[in-house]
């Protein structure tokens, strides 16, 4: 069930009014009856039920729609004062797609033309969720996990595949079992035929993505641009502040030094790092 209201003027972001004449037309008479009994309305029940905002199509309003909740409903003359709040997790939706919607939404074409307030037996969030619009163009080279599955304990490295970052990488696996999670990187691990997809996938089930910037690696910066665009905590260390690319320069980064005490100091640092951001994660 879900209430629709449309006005010919649009609506306003957080309060309006409607007509106490329009209350409830294009209404089944056994909703209206459980939900106006006796002339009143039960404020209590319409509060909890979905709210579907919409300008008239034809009327001076925006033309699209919004999906939120009622608030407060007070009866002011010959008018219902509305209190509302949207959902802001829910994107506009255009007419259009409304209209294109209306069979299942329960919507008649000449109910788009009139400023009034109906209940419709439908539910709404079923519909919606059914013809929600296809996301972004996928990936060609590489594909993500549907529905993404982050696994909460595991650290992921990307850094050069050479001989002299063995201690480095024994580094961050060590700080890693510290906090009680396990740090791996693309070639512990043959999943695909793509090496590639070996690197994506793992970084879409890290929690957190260290990446190493030491000699401006390619590969490197690529990798932290794929963890930054899915929301991963990126960890950004280099031997070096010149290898850090200009557009990362606004972020911090841990430097260390290829020794025992750089790397003894890179361990001391980068724990303290992963403890924050595990502690934010969970507050």
């Amino acid at each position: 069930m879900y209430q629709l209201l449309v006005s010919g003027n649009g609506w306003n972001d957080t309060s309006d009014t409607m007509f106490a004449g329009r209350v409830f037309e294009y209404t089944e008479p056994s909703l209206e009856s459980r939900l106006k009994p006796n002339g009143e309305l039960q404020v209590d029940l319409l509060r909890s039920i979905p709210a579907l905002f919409m300008s008239e199509t034809q009327g001076r309003g925006a033309q699209t729609a919004r999906v939120g909740m009622l608030h407060s409903v007070r009866k002011t003359g010959t008018n219902y004062a509305l209190e509302y709040v949207y959902d802001l997790t829910i994107p506009p939706i255009t007419n259009a797609t409304v209209t294109r919607l209306s069979r299942e939404l329960g919507i008649e074409g000449f109910q788009f033309e009139r400023t009034h307030w109906s209940i419709k037996d439908v539910d709404l969030f079923r519909v919606l969720l059914r013809n929600r619009p296809a996301g972004r163009q996928t990936p060609k080279v590489f594909s993500f996990l549907e529905p993404e599955a982050v696994e909460r304990d595991l650290v992921s490295a990307m850094m050069p595949f050479q001989l002299s970052f063995a201690p480095v990488y024994a580094v961050l696996q060590q700080v890693a079992a510290r906090i009680g999670m396990r740090c791996i990187r693309a070639d512990d691990i043959w999943n695909h035929d793509a090496i590639i997809q070996d690197v994506v996938s793992l970084i879409d089930r890290s929690k957190i993505v260290i990446c190493d910037c030491t000699g401006k690696n390619a590969n490197v910066f690529y990798e932290a641009g794929i963890a930054h665009s899915l929301g991963r905590d990126v960890v950004l260390i280099a031997q070096s502040e010149s290898d850090i690319p200009f557009d990362l320069r606004h972020l911090r980064y841990i430097p260390y030094l290829n020794n025992g005490e750089g790397l003894e100091a890179l361990a001391n640092k980068l724990e303290s790092r992963l403890r924050t951001l595990c502690a934010s994660q969970q507050a």
